[in-house]
């Protein structure tokens, strides 16, 4: 019993780095496990300070892995490559208040290409003149610009219903890319074509036929298509308007599982059976797209992997509408940790900038994970039970399945650069090509600025401060009202009084003043008084990037306005858009003004390119 135990073939640790050996008492399992140091072990006990202390380090990946298989649409010559599609800048930016800017978009997408997904689905160009043109310069710049050892040049997709205007603007968007692909998508479940689309299953799969036919027509080679609601629609239909499709053209078929309903067994099923009774499914790569509404868009697709999928839609931390997607670190994480139950699978990810990405991701979306958020939440390699330490400094593999290095988790600054007041410009470029972010010279000069003010006041900058400010100063929306001074007063022997002065686009300076329940209400009200555009907080959050009193301040707002003319992606209806702003300072009112800014700042550019656009909004329903 005990031998049988033992001779599990089960592996206790994920790490891919070579084995060292470890006590001499434990002979047997140096070749199974990698050795570690206690100093993790101690900064693992306390996770503010482990928090303080780790940071992303990317590292050159690594050879135990076949090279990835050349590009083609429609194929994949090795049966075990896995692609990944991520949605970030897509499904993952429709979630209320995730906005990111344009810049913060092409910033993302830079370190998407870094990590190694293979198709970035850089947004939905039809929803916005501004989107459109996001996701064009990320088809330029992106999508041109081998990234990683390899070469690698990741595909660029732009999402379109099934109808013309919107293949057309996806195709603008994309067409400028090295390797530019359109997803085109019309629901097929009995609920949506009963009462969303209002449509027979005949209308709806002469519709799908016609549009990835014309999307081909357009000359795109590559053109995904999505049966959305594929989880809740009718096999045979679904049989039906796959082989339609593929005869039209399609080079990938996304199944959805758009409300996250299927438990992993069934969609592990489901892709097994379009596999097998789909005619023309050898001439088409099988796609997973999985929500998360119960807790197993995870699960979920890597049933779909094991089933057949050899593309699976992801998320950086999950993120998305509702309940978010499936995760693309523990998606990649599971199929390189588990690879052996899993037939083999593997992908192009260079796992080492994981953590650097969600990092990123968390920065620009404002959206945190939360502290147990498998793989790279802040407890994810924390150990606080006395017994899970006892274990941890005997030896890491008892509590660790996966080596924090694996992912881009290292405990040790590897120039031995510590910035501070006295650091000169070199270093600090170097730390920002260090932590992934490429900016212009006059930006860096506009950032170098910063950094000098906030060095003066604390003894050391940390990368989170780093992060901070970069995304305060250089990746903000277009400045059309710029902060100039604040000044608030606030206590218990009267009321909160604030005063601002803003620079106006015209370069005149305006000031304001209010009284309010606290110096940030105050502060806003009088920000109002001066711009005069009706809007709602909907949220308001600050944190502290750092420990300590000298912390700087990082503030989140959401806040929407009369700004109906943003398109829905799924049911193409118009809604109230929200606008998230960031800002960062150590003084807490003069952030709280910059976040408010930033987010004023985005609502007027959106308006003012809706107003640019000759395009008119065609109220047609898919």
């Amino acid at each position: 019993m005990a031998s049988s135990l033992l001779s599990s073939p089960a592996k206790p640790y994920c790490s891919t780095k070579t084995p060292a050996p470890i006590a001499s008492r434990f002979p047997s399992a140096s070749s199974r496990f990698a050795a570690h140091g206690l100093a993790a072990v101690a900064a693992g006990a306390n996770p503010s300070a482990r928090r303080s202390r780790l940071r992303a380090l990317p590292r050159p990946a690594r050879a135990s892995l076949p090279r990835r298989p050349e590009y083609v649409p429609s194929r994949i010559d090795d049966p075990n490559y896995v692609r990944i599609f991520d949605t970030t800048l897509r499904d993952g930016e429709q979630s209320p208040g995730a906005t990111m800017t344009s810049s913060e978009k092409l910033v993302v997408a830079r370190q998407l290409a870094r990590l190694g997904v293979d198709i970035i689905e850089a947004g939905f160009p039809a929803s916005s003149p501004d989107d459109l043109d996001a996701v064009r310069s990320i088809a330029i710049e992106v999508g041109n610009t081998p990234a990683g050892e390899d070469g690698h040049v990741p595909v660029i997709c732009g999402l379109s219903r099934c109808n013309k205007r919107d293949i057309d603007a996806a195709w603008e968007a994309v067409r400028h890319a090295r390797r530019p692909r359109i997803h085109t998508f019309i629901a097929t479940s009995e609920i949506h074509m009963q009462h969303k689309l209002r449509k027979t299953p005949e209308q709806v799969v002469a519709i799908a036929r016609e549009m990835v036919a014309y999307a081909r027509s357009l000359g795109c080679p590559d053109v995904e298509f999505s049966p959305e609601d594929a989880g809740r629609s009718n096999r045979e239909f679904l049989y039906h308007i796959l082989e339609e499709v593929i005869k039209a053209g399609a080079t990938t078929l996304n199944i959805p599982d758009t409300v996250g309903y299927t438990l992993p067994y069934e969609f592990g099923n489901l892709i097994a059976d379009i596999k097998a009774n789909t005619p023309g499914i050898e001439n088409a790569i099988i796609s997973t797209h999985c929500q998360n509404d119960l807790g197993l868009a995870t699960a979920n697709t890597l049933a779909g992997a094991r089933a057949g999928a050899r593309q699976l839609e992801v998320t950086i931390n999950g993120i998305g509408e509702r309940a978010g997607n499936a995760s693309l670190e523990e998606v990649v994480m599971a199929i390189k940790c588990r690879r052996e139950l899993l037939d083999g699978l593997y992908t192009g990810i260079n796992s080492q900038h994981i953590t650097m990405t969600s990092k990123m991701v968390q920065e620009h979306s404002g959206l945190h994970v939360q502290p147990h958020k498998a793989i790279v939440g802040a407890n994810a390699f924390a150990h606080e039970s006395g017994i899970h330490q006892d274990g941890m400094l005997k030896y890491k593999g008892t509590y660790e399945i996966i080596s924090p290095d694996d992912i881009g988790l290292t405990r040790a600054n590897e120039f031995g650069i510590v910035l501070g007041k006295l650091s000169g410009r070199h270093a600090v470029r170097s730390k920002l090509a260090e932590l992934g972010y490429e900016i212009s010279d006059k930006e860096f000069e506009d950032f170098f600025k910063r950094y000098k003010e906030v060095a003066e006041k604390k003894k050391r900058v940390t990368d989170e401060d780093i992060e901070a400010l970069l995304s305060d100063e250089i990746f903000q929306p277009k400045v059309i009202w710029s902060l100039a001074d604040v000044q608030a007063t606030c206590g218990t022997l009267g009321l909160s009084t604030a005063t601002v002065k803003l620079i106006a686009p015209d370069g005149e300076k305006k000031i304001g003043c209010s009284v309010g329940t606290g110096p940030v209400d105050a502060a806003y009200k009088a920000v109002d008084q001066i711009i005069q555009i009706p809007t709602v907080l909907r949220e308001y959050g600050m944190t502290s990037v750092t420990e300590g009193i000298d912390a700087i301040a990082t503030t989140r707002v959401v806040v929407t306005g009369d700004v109906s003319s943003a398109k829905h992606p799924l049911t193409g209806h118009t809604f109230n858009r929200a606008f998230s702003g960031s800002g960062a300072d150590m003084d807490i009112v003069v952030s709280s003004v910059r976040a408010y800014l930033s987010a004023l700042n985005k609502m007027c550019s959106f308006v003012g390119a809706l107003k640019a656009s000759s395009e008119v909004p065609e109220n047609q329903s898919v």
